[in-house]
C-alpha cells in the first residue's frame, strides 16, 4: 500500500485536530470552524496541491460560504422558524394533551410516534423546543416525569430526523457532498421506508424500556407554575353564552377555577373571571370565543405590531413599592399602549383584606401580566415603577398559522416528487415566509444559527480537502484491507459504528464530511454500490444517543431532565445498537448487495 501524500497526511491530521477541538469542548463551535477554514486556505495557499495555484485554495476553502446545501440548510431553518412563531404547530400539541388525558402509556407512544414524523420534514431542534415544555407540564399534572420521557422523545426525533433528506441539516451535508462526488441526486424520500421499518425496531425499547433505565428527577427539577387572575371578555359570537357552570367546567383545562359574576345567577354571561397560569388561560380563552382584554385594545396593538414590524411581547412585571399603580385598581390605572392580561397577587400571611379577584386594588410584590410591543411595554415599566422580569416570550401569530403550513408543505411537496430540487423549492419557501409576513425580515437572525452556518461551511470545506489532497482514497483502501472479507452488512454496520462514534464524542456535521468521501472511495475499492455505504454515514451521524455533546438536542434537554452523562450511556447505547443492526440488514436486502 503506497504512504499518503504530503497533503494526504495534512488533510487527516487537520480532521483529527478538529473533532480533538470539538470534544475537548474549550473552544467555541464557530472558533473551531474558522480555525479550520482559515488553516485550510493558509496551508493551501504556502503549499498549493499539484497542478494548482495558489488561489485555488483560497477558493475550496471558502467554497461551503456559498455552497447550495448551506443556502437550502438557512432555507429550512427559516421555514422551521414560521412555523413556530405563526403557531401552527399549536394544534399538534393540543392533541398530545387530550390523549395523555385518556392515558399515559398511549400518551407517550403517540407522542413518540409524532415527533418521529414531525421531525421528518421539520428540522429537530424547533420540534424539540415545541416538545419540552408539553412534557413538562404533562409531568406536573401526574403524567411520567419528564426526565423519564424527555430521552425517549429526542431520541424519537432524532430517528425521524434521519428519515429525509431534509430532516437535519446534517443529511443534506452528506447529501450534497455525495452529489458533488458524482453520485446520482438522492430525492427527499428515497431512504424513509429503510428508516421507517427500522424504527418499529426501536420504538418498543424507547416506549417502554427506556423510560425504565432513565432517573425520576421530578423533585430536582420542579419549579412552582404561577398562577394568574383573569377577566375573560366573551365575543357576542361565542357558542358558550347563555351555558350553565357545569357546562362551562367541562370546556375549561382542570388547573383553572373559574368565578361568574353574582348578577349572572349561574349562567355565562360576557365576562367569566378566572385563575390559573398564563397557558392555561389562553387556552381557556381559545375554548370559549373569548380574550383576556378589551378585544379594541388588543386590536390597536396587533395594529401597532403590524405597522412597526416588531413582534408582540407577553411579560411579567413586578410592582415596585414606589409604583403609582398601587392601590388603583385595573380600571382605575388608565393603562395605555399595553394590555394587562392577568394578576398574580402578592398575598400577606397576616392581615390581608383584599379579596382574591382581578378587579381589587393593586398592591406592592404583584405580579402583572402585561402584553404590548417591546419598547411600550419598557416605557410602561420605567413610567409607573415595575420591574420587568427576564423571559418574555412572543406572542405567536396565530392568523398566519394556516399559510405558514401551507407553505412549507408546498417547499418539501414540490421537493418530493421531483418538480424541483429542495434547494430552490427551500429558498422559494423562506422568500415566501417573508414576503406573508410569517418571519419578519428584521427577526431573520433568530432563525438562522451563526454557529450551524459556519461549522456546515467549515465541515464542506474540510470534506473537500480531505477527497482532493487523496486522503479519503488512502483510508478508503485501509479500511478495505480490514473489511473485505466481511459480509456487506458487515461492511455497512462498521461504517455506521465509526462514524457513530465520531458523531457522539465530536460533531456529526464533521463525521459526515470525513466520512462521506471515505465511504466513496470505500465502495469504489471494495466494488460496491456507492449509495447504501453513503447511506450508511448518513445513518452514522445522526445515531447521536448516547453523549450529551453527540447534539444540540441533546445539550437542550440536559438541563430540563437534570440528567448526567451516565444517564445518555445506559439509554442510548442499547438503541445506538438497535438501530445499526437493523439499518444494516435492510441497507443490505433493500440494495440487494
Amino acid at each position: 500500500m503506497i504512504a499518503p501524500s504530503f497533503h494526504a497526511v495534512a488533510a487527516m491530521l487537520l480532521a483529527a485536530a478538529m473533532f480533538y477541538a470539538f470534544a475537548k469542548g474549550k473552544l467555541q463551535v464557530e472558533i473551531i470552524s474558522l480555525l479550520v477554514i482559515g488553516s485550510i486556505a493558509l496551508f493551501l495557499y504556502i503549499a498549493p496541491l499539484p497542478g494548482d495555484d495558489r488561489y485555488a485554495g483560497l477558493e475550496l476553502a471558502f467554497r461551503g460560504f456559498g455552497h447550495y446545501a448551506l443556502v437550502t440548510i438557512c432555507s429550512l431553518m427559516i421555514l422551521g422558524r414560521g412555523l413556530v412563531v405563526t403557531g401552527a404547530l399549536d394544534p399538534a400539541a393540543r392533541t398530545l394533551n387530550n390523549v395523555w388525558k385518556y392515558n399515559k402509556q398511549v400518551g407517550l407512544l403517540v407522542t413518540l410516534v409524532l415527533c418521529l414524523f414531525m421531525s421528518m420534514i421539520i428540522n429537530d431542534t424547533p420540534v424539540l423546543v415545541l416538545m419540552i415544555p408539553i412534557m413538562a407540564k404533562l409531568a406536573m399534572k401526574g403524567g411520567i416525569p419528564a426526565s423519564k420521557t424527555l430521552i425517549p422523545v429526542n431520541s424519537a426525533i432524532l430517528i425521524g430526523g434521519m428519515a429525509t433528506t431534509i430532516g437535519t441539516s446534517t443529511n443534506l451535508l452528506v447529501v450534497s457532498l455525495a452529489t458533488d462526488l458524482g453520485m446520482d441526486p438522492i430525492g427527499v424520500f428515497q431512504f424513509t421506508p429503510i428508516v421507517l421499518i427500522a424504527a418499529l425496531f426501536a420504538l418498543p425499547y424507547m416506549w417502554l424500556v427506556m423510560p425504565r433505565l432513565l432517573p425520576d428527577n421530578t423533585a430536582t427539577v420542579a419549579q412552582e407554575t404561577r398562577t394568574f387572575m383573569a377577566k375573560l371578555r366573551l365575543d357576542p359570537s361565542s357558542q358558550m353564552l347563555g351555558k350553565n357552570e357545569g357546562e362551562l367546567s367541562l370546556v375549561l383545562p382542570k388547573d383553572v377555577k373559574y368565578v361568574l359574576p353574582s348578577e349572572q345567577n349561574g349562567v355565562i354571561g360576557r365576562r367569566v373571571h378566572l385563575e390559573g397560569p398564563y397557558e392555561a388561560l389562553q387556552e381557556s380563552a381559545r375554548k370559549l370565543g373569548a380574550s383576556l382584554a378589551p378585544a379594541w385594545l388588543l386590536a390597536k396593538i396587533r395594529n401597532d405590531s403590524e405597522r412597526s414590524g416588531d413582534d408582540l411581547i407577553v411579560a411579567e412585571m413586578i410592582v415596585a413599592p414606589d409604583s403609582r399603580l398601587i392601590g388603583l385598581t385595573p380600571q382605575t390605572a388608565g393603562l395605555e399602549g399595553v394590555a394587562l392580561l392577568g394578576i398574580h397577587q402578592a398575598r400577606r400571611p397576616l392581615g390581608e383584606t383584599r379579596p382574591e379577584r382581578i378587579d381589587t386594588a393593586i398592591a406592592e410584590g404583584d405580579v402583572l401580566l402585561m402584553m404590548g410591543l417591546d419598547v411600550d411595554l419598557k416605557a410602561f415599566a420605567s413610567n409607573e415603577g415595575l420591574l420587568m422580569l427576564e423571559g418574555g416570550q412572543e406572542v405567536v401569530r396565530s392568523a398566519k398559522a394556516p399559510l405558514a403550513a401551507v407553505i412549507m408543505l408546498g417547499a418539501v411537496g414540490l421537493a418530493s416528487v421531483g418538480l424541483v430540487p429542495i434547494a430552490i423549492s427551500a429558498l422559494a419557501g423562506a422568500i415566501l415566509m417573508f414576503a406573508t409576513g410569517c418571519v419578519r425580515f428584521d427577526r431573520v437572525g433568530r432563525a438562522l444559527s451563526a454557529k450551524v452556518i459556519v461549522l456546515v461551511a467549515a465541515s464542506i470545506a474540510l470534506g473537500q480537502f480531505v477527497l482532493v489532497s487523496g486522503a479519503a482514497e488512502w483510508l478508503g483502501q485501509l479500511l478495505a484491507m480490514g473489511l473485505r472479507y466481511l459480509p456487506a452488512a458487515g461492511v455497512l454496520a462498521a461504517i455506521m459504528v465509526f462514524v457513530t462514534i465520531l458523531t457522539n464524542f465530536a460533531s456529526n456535521t464533521t463525521a459526515a464530511a470525513v466520512g462521506t468521501p471515505i465511504a466513496f472511495s470505500l465502495a469504489n475499492t471494495l466494488g460496491l454500490p456507492a449509495e447504501p455505504l453513503i447511506l450508511a454515514v448518513l445513518f452514522g451521524c445522526n445515531l447521536c444517543y448516547a453523549t450529551p455533546v453527540a447534539y444540540q438536542t441533546n445539550m437542550m434537554i440536559m438541563a430540563e431532565g437534570d440528567y448526567n452523562f451516565g444517564d445518555y450511556l445506559r439509554s442510548g447505547i442499547p438503541l445506538v445498537a438497535i438501530m445499526v443492526v437493523a439499518l444494516s440488514v435492510l441497507l443490505v436486502i433493500h440494495y440487494g448487495i
